[in-house]
């Protein structure tokens, strides 16, 4: 029976594959992302065995997209540093990774993965022939795990997380459960996703935490000097609010105006004319736009300077002393360990309960959840006025991202026996 099942699951996954795969296609004529994922994996064979050599020794490492290419980037650069006798190789699954990160240095190929059919799965890794392959957080491709365990390749996964309603707890999950066995090591961020693996009987896991915060330390020790941020700022203190949407806009501005002496930065997740134009018409202290301003432009008391770019946020967090990070009135807050790795008391909106950083960030105090703008004045306040306060409230937000440091030591200490 178990046999059977099986083997209708994996029918059903297949099957699934190509209709996804047709999907795609047929919505590639009407919408843009679509269309670079259709027109991206166009001949795709063809320019992996055209750069590809038959003696390169590959390391091949998946992401589903930028916040995995993110997570996975310490590990890829010291792979890089560490063992220069391999060439690496990056597939993205989303346009949204590969578009950006196409050009990444930190690689010596970078292509699209293709859909994960039986046949695909043998073209792929006849042509790449890794000998180590690495997959970021998730994305388990059942064709390319049976095939990579068929040929004996070590293959991990790093900074994965498991929780009990994923398929792989299921009565329905077999072929899932199967793939998890292509897997040398799986590398776990959380003690929970340890326990659940056990009970399925895997015990080949290592609790070596989420590597996300190994890169934000990168990006505080790589933070760029931003000449007309430090203008801005002068003497004042900054408040920072990163990839704000348009309830967040509307609370920090009331926080704004009532705040004159607080110089204010506005990163807005989207670049939307309509809500730049709001926020500046509604800003009594006057307000600025990144773009539009040159090394002369002089800021006076302009109290306002929106940050219509992207890039620079990371580093902009490293000029502040307060941060509110935004998506929490939506689906769900953005990343709030750019922050905390420099030390920022933050606030954010009602939904970050499926994001276990900002669950222990506030609660260790160093972050607090607002469902409105009384709410957050009364965090901003004693915040603003008491230095001696704000001084530990940073610390606590500096020494979270310090302690949970060292997934990437560790995971090439397993693998590579360092």
């Amino acid at each position: 029976m178990p046999r059977k099942t099986s083997y209708v699951e994996m029918w059903l996954y297949n099957i699934g594959i190509i209709i996804y795969t047709r999907c795609i296609g047929i919505a590639s004529w009407w919408y843009p992302k679509a269309r670079l994922w259709w027109e991206g994996r166009k001949g795709l064979f063809e320019k992996m065995r055209q750069a590809v050599k038959p003696d390169d020794r590959i390391i091949w490492i998946h992401v589903a997209s930028l916040g995995e290419f993110e997570q996975g980037r310490p590990i890829i650069e010291k792979i890089r540093e560490r063992h220069p006798e391999y060439k690496i190789l990056l597939t993205f699954f989303s346009p949204s990774g590969y578009e950006i990160r196409k050009n990444y240095d930190g690689a010596d190929y970078i292509f699209y993965l293709p859909a994960d059919t039986p046949a695909n799965a043998r073209k792929f890794l006849d042509i790449v022939h890794p000998e180590i392959a690495i997959f970021v957080k998730y994305e388990f491709w059942i064709n390319l795990l049976t095939e990579l365990r068929r040929r004996s390749i070590r293959t991990y996964i790093v900074s994965a997380i498991f929780r009990r309603n994923s398929v792989f707890f299921r009565i329905y999950g077999s072929i899932w459960r199967k793939a998890l066995k292509s897997f040398n090591t799986i590398f776990v961020q959380n003690e929970e996703s340890k326990k659940l693996l056990a009970e399925i009987g895997f015990s080949n896991v290592v609790v070596a935490g989420d590597s996300r915060f190994d890169r934000v330390a990168q990006i505080a020790k790589q933070a760029k000097k931003i000449d007309l941020i430090d203008r801005f700022r002068g003497t004042e203190r900054l408040f920072i609010a990163g990839s704000t949407w348009g309830p967040d806009e509307e609370i920090l501005l009331q926080l704004i105006n009532d705040n004159p002496t607080v110089k204010f930065i506005i990163a807005p997740h989207e670049m939307d004319e309509q809500r730049i134009t709001h926020i500046m018409e509604q800003t009594r202290g006057g307000a600025l736009r990144y773009t539009r301003c040159t090394p002369l432009t002089p800021f006076g008391s302009k109290q306002v300077l929106i940050l219509d770019t992207v890039g620079l946020l990371s580093s902009a967090y490293g000029y502040a002393s307060w941060a509110y990070i935004g998506g929490g009135f939506g689906v769900g807050i953005h990343n709030t360990l750019e922050a905390a790795t420099f030390g920022l008391p933050m606030a954010f909106g009602p939904n970050y309960q499926k994001f276990k950083e900002a669950r222990d960030l506030v609660a260790l105090g160093a972050a607090t959840s607002v469902i409105d703008y009384k709410q957050l004045q009364r965090w901003f306040a004693p915040l603003r006025d008491n230095e001696i306060y704000l001084r530990k409230v940073s610390r606590i937000s500096k020494d979270y991202t310090v302690k949970h440091q060292g997934t990437t030591n560790l995971f090439l200490n397993t693998v590579f026996n360092e």
